[in-house]
């Protein structure tokens, strides 16, 4: 069976997408951060909206978005804002603005469903290369800051203590989570970039022992769902972003559904 080329590079794109998205989502759970990355990932619908309308690159244009939204939200944070009803403004207010200024832009038409879902399967060679760049430089950022990361994710103080400056590694996530929405919002869209980064983190922590471990699952997991969800999309002719998701969404049931089970087995086992 030959598999057409348009095919492989959305499925590349997933996987790249999977390993940032894996080791990242896990920082954003276990530093409860999912509101965080849907509010930077809906800014990122004005960043397309400023980048057609200055006709520069759509990926420059929500990664810089992007990161002064996260920017914005982490300087707010420490200065006595609650923290979701500040979000929840931040992240509606960005995705309204952005829908409402690419109305306005003269002779643009924007398939909008594209940008808030993700179009994977339209996904070219420059995308594909594109995405590579983030992807490695997330990873690289990560790999460079992992255990600086961690001290400052288990305790602000610790790290403190050791020498480390935690709004520093806050930021470094900032950065990261900026270029992973960048990456991502042709991947699964705007409205899915979140769910991306928390649910295969979410699974991966039912079974994962340790950190590494962890992120690694994650990032397996991740995969999987990209391959899933692709294959579905191809088979049942529906939206490839959504897709991808709702397979993230269906080995998360499994495996806490799985979880659940084996704890009643054991419990009743033992009586």
């Amino acid at each position: 069976m030959i598999i057409d080329a348009f095919v492989l590079r959305a499925l590349a794109a997933g996987l790249l997408l999977a390993l940032a998205a894996g080791p990242l989502g896990c920082f954003v759970v276990w530093r409860r951060m999912a509101y965080f990355g849907d509010a930077t990932a809906h800014g990122a619908i004005l960043g397309v909206a400023l980048a057609l309308a200055f006709g520069v690159s759509v990926t420059l244009g929500t990664l810089v978005t992007a990161l002064v939204m996260a920017l914005v939200i982490a300087a707010l944070q420490g200065r006595g804002w609650a923290v979701d009803t500040l979000l929840g403004v931040m992240a509606h207010s960005a995705l309204a603005l952005g829908l409402v200024a690419v109305s306005f832009l003269p002779g643009v038409r924007v398939d909008l469903s594209a940008w808030l879902f993700g179009d994977i399967l339209t996904v070219g060679t420059a995308d594909l290369w594109t995405a590579a760049a983030g992807v490695a430089l997330v990873l690289a950022l990560l790999v460079w800051r992992w255990e600086a990361l961690l001290t400052a994710t288990i305790s602000e103080d610790l790290a403190r203590s050791l020498g480390l400056e935690p709004r520093r590694e806050q930021l470094v996530l900032v950065l990261a989570l900026a270029i992973v929405v960048a990456v991502a919002l042709k991947v699964v869209g705007a409205l899915l970039i979140g769910a991306m980064l928390l649910i295969p983190p979410a699974t991966a922590r039912v079974y994962a022992r340790g950190p590494e471990g962890m992120a690694l699952a994650a990032v397996g997991l991740a995969a999987m769902a990209v391959v899933v969800g692709l294959v579905a999309s191809l088979w049942l002719d529906t939206p490839a972003g959504p897709s991808i998701v709702t397979a993230a969404a269906a080995f998360f049931a499994g495996t806490v559904g799985g979880a659940a089970l084996r704890r009643a087995l054991i419990s009743r086992a033992r009586v």
